[in-house]
């Protein structure tokens, strides 16, 4: 079954809760238990605001604005984004939350390239996001 995906058509948005329950799940699945992701300390060591998200985690979620709008993941052949800003993720029982939409950008040879825009308290974290997705 094909898409029907046209240059302009959007995507979410999506909002996620990041918390650092969270966190500390992506670095059992990841392995990455750099403390930066967990310790308030050793993150201010580096000069970051706090604890922040990982940032596979980051582009896994939003990627999942286009896999939740699109019924899953086998049509995605290719993801591209740079880390703009880190994610800082609160010990408040609240954390984050990740906002997400998308737009169709382009559509050609059966794939559709998908502009993301990631942002978190209003600023972008992701840039150059973009997921290609088989439509045919």
């Amino acid at each position: 079954m094909s898409l029907d995906l046209s240059v302009g058509d959007t995507i979410g948005p999506l909002t996620v809760p990041i918390t650092r329950t969270t966190l500390v799940r992506y670095a059992g699945a990841s392995g990455d238990f750099n403390p930066i992701h967990h310790s308030d300390h050793a993150a201010a060591e580096l000069g970051l605001p706090g604890v922040i998200a990982h940032g596979m985690l980051t582009m896994a979620l939003a990627m999942r604005a286009v896999t939740t709008e699109l019924g899953g993941p086998q049509r995605v052949v290719g993801q591209y984004a740079r880390f703009r800003k880190p994610v800082p993720v609160p010990d408040d029982g609240i954390g984050t939350q990740l906002q997400v939409s998308g737009e169709v950008a382009e559509v050609a040879d059966g794939v559709a390239k998908i502009k993301l825009e990631a942002t978190c308290n209003g600023e972008k974290v992701l840039g150059q996001a973009a997921v290609e997705v088989r439509v045919d």
